[in-house]
């Protein structure tokens, strides 16, 4: 196992050859210093940015992505903008919310590893430190420092302590929850205290101080009111704005008001098969896939609903009910944000971007958190799923569905963890209503941002001390229509968490997933022709199979990134394989 450790000694030193690294794996990075410019059309009228980040959301869950769940305004937002079908983000939270923040590599920022889950290898090691590094510059800050106003509310996940928080980060006010997630109607904790009795308080901060959540109807709901707020503190000043709505829904525990629970009781009683051919369908028909794609099956040891049990099918199919509300409640919150722009006159001048942090979340929760103090603290009964005091996934089953077509969710390099529904909307687009299925990733919104901001990144050198250049490259000139595409054909991109990994280059694809999810070895596709990952070709084109592990490699060396293949094997999140066996108690 190589650890390169002299990745960071360059950092320190100053003479960093990130400078160019990335000229095959990433962009070119931005210039070298923040100034601010007339804005992307020389106007002087510099845009609001909107981000919206959800949370544990599957490709295929809303209607645009041929989803059956009812979202009408982000399909709104998909036909006036640009649907991307090939945008890609990290297999968990917490290092795509690195990406976004840096512009560069989740090991270059800090989160080579999720700061809950490191493996022995890594603990201690540069690059997997478990919070947004210091040798990186967050792009909220560079943006403030230009005359932005910058807001968020939601999710944060990037560090605990007042140092660590979103003021220190760059933004002018903000309503974090910090860890990974939470209940939705209360402040309940996500994970059990240390005796396991009882449950814990999730920690939440204002404006970098520690507060406790005020008594609130649901969580959706109460940070779309924070980013209402933030927004209309300021509207009269002049000044352009960054807002991030970093909405927690749908991760688990899956819990929704009752009404929206109710509004989808009866759909999912056909089954994951049939709704996932049903929105396989929906996708071929709107031109999302390839009409002679063949879909990704699960893995054979999980059951089809027909082998379920009736008691199984009705829990599964509330389960699904809850999380399908979760999604719902989401789209009515984002309506209320761009109806609100509209109100104040900014729509106009708003550059919108909505994605998912990562895949679905097929994996059992019951592996993050001990069965025993689940079944102890909560009332999981049918009638009680998704209210307040559950807690629940909705478990392989439905993430399979959810990550339709692809192969595998959230925690894998495959399709299906990685690939985000994502769409950028602006009146002002040179793309509106089309589908896009060009390479993009999560480390492109900050050059993008950035450019579209007229704000420059210092390159080497913030504030005194050494920081890493941008490795993503700027979407604007594409979105804007000087340039015909947002990245070279041949661009290369490549990944690594916990310990599985994968490379992109052009059409193909490499990529390491242990047993039983994987082969335990490399595997190679053609994602033109099988963006389900169905045919591995490994064996049958050497030569590619050869340039690929060269283009691996050099990921891997620029980005420091620890790779060792027992490291896979030893989380027991992502690699359990009882939850159906825990579906009755």
């Amino acid at each position: 196992m190589r650890r390169h450790a002299s990745f960071r000694t360059r950092l320190a030193l100053g003479a960093i050859v990130a400078a160019t690294a990335g000229a095959v794996l990433a962009g070119p990075s931005m210039a070298a210093d923040v100034r601010t410019g007339a804005g992307p059309s020389g106007s002087g009228n510099r845009p609001n940015i909107l981000l919206i980040l959800a949370d544990d959301l599957g490709y295929s869950d809303i209607g645009a992505f041929g989803g059956e769940i009812q979202t009408p305004n982000l399909d709104a937002l998909a036909r006036s903008g640009l649907q991307l079908t090939n945008f890609h983000v990290s297999p968990a939270c917490s290092p795509t919310r690195a990406m976004l923040m840096a512009g560069t590599d989740n090991h270059v920022a800090g989160l080579g590893t999720m700061a809950e889950l490191p493996t022995p290898e890594q603990k201690g090691k540069a690059g997997y430190e478990g919070t947004l590094g210091t040798n990186v510059v967050p792009f909220p800050e560079l943006l403030r420092d230009a005359g932005y106003h910058t807001y968020m509310a939601g999710k944060w996940h990037l560090g605990m302590t007042e140092e660590l928080s979103p003021p220190a980060r760059g933004f002018d006010r903000s309503y974090a929850m910090l860890q990974g997630g939470a209940g939705f109607f209360d402040q309940t904790g996500n994970a059990p205290p240390p005796d396991g009795k009882g449950t814990t308080k999730a920690r939440y901060r204002e404006n970098g101080k520690p507060v406790d959540l005020p008594k609130i109807d649901y969580t959706t709901n109460f940070y779309t009111d924070k980013v209402i707020e933030y927004i209309g503190s300021n509207k009269a000043d002049g000044k352009p704005f960054f807002a991030y709505a970093a909405y927690t829904a749908p991760h688990f525990p899956l819990q929704a008001p009752d009404h929206l629970i109710e509004k989808y009781k009866d759909t999912y009683k056909a089954g994951y098969e049939a709704i996932r051919n049903e929105r396989f369908k929906r996708m071929q028909a709107a031109g999302l896939i390839p009409a002679s794609m063949t879909p990704s099956e699960p893995p054979a040891f999980w059951p089809k609903w027909e082998q379920l049990s009736p008691q199984q099918k009705d829990v599964e199919a509330r389960r699904m009910a809850v999380y399908a509300a979760m999604v719902d409640s989401l789209d009515q919150n984002i309506g209320r944000l761009v109806s609100y722009l509209k109100e104040i006159g900014a729509y106009d001048n708003t550059i919108i971007v909505f994605l998912s942090d990562n895949g679905a979340e097929g994996n059992d929760i019951l592996d993050l958190v001990p069965a025993a103090w689940v079944e102890e603290t909560f009332d999981n009964s049918l009638d009680n799923i998704g209210r307040p005091g559950s807690y629940v996934g909705y478990g392989p089953g439905w993430g399979h569905v959810s990550a339709a077509p692809f192969r595998l969710f959230k925690a894998f390099p495959t399709e299906g963890g990685v690939r985000s529904p994502t769409i950028i909307s602006y009146p002002k687009l040179a793309h509106r209503g089309k589908i896009d299925g060009q390479i993009a990733s999560v480390m492109d919104l900050a050059p993008t941002f950035l450019e579209a901001a007229g704000v420059k990144h210092p390159g080497n050198s913030h504030k005194g001390r050494a920081v890493h250049p941008m490795q993503g490259t700027s979407l604007w000139p594409y979105l804007n229509g000087r340039s015909d595409r947002a990245h070279p054909k041949d661009h290369a991109l490549g990944m690594e968490l916990f310990g599985r990994a994968s490379v992109k280059k052009g059409d193909w694809k490499l990529v390491w997933v242990n047993q039983p999810w994987g082969t335990g070895g490399w595997e190679l596709f053609n994602l033109a022709d099988d963006p389900g990952e169905t045919r591995n070709l490994v064996d049958a084109q050497p030569e590619k199979a050869k340039e690929m592990m060269a283009s691996w490699d050099e990921y891997r060396e620029k980005n420091g990134v620890i790779f060792d293949e027992k490291i896979a094997g030893q989380l027991q999140y992502s690699n359990g394989t009882r939850y159906y066996q825990e579906l009755e108690w």
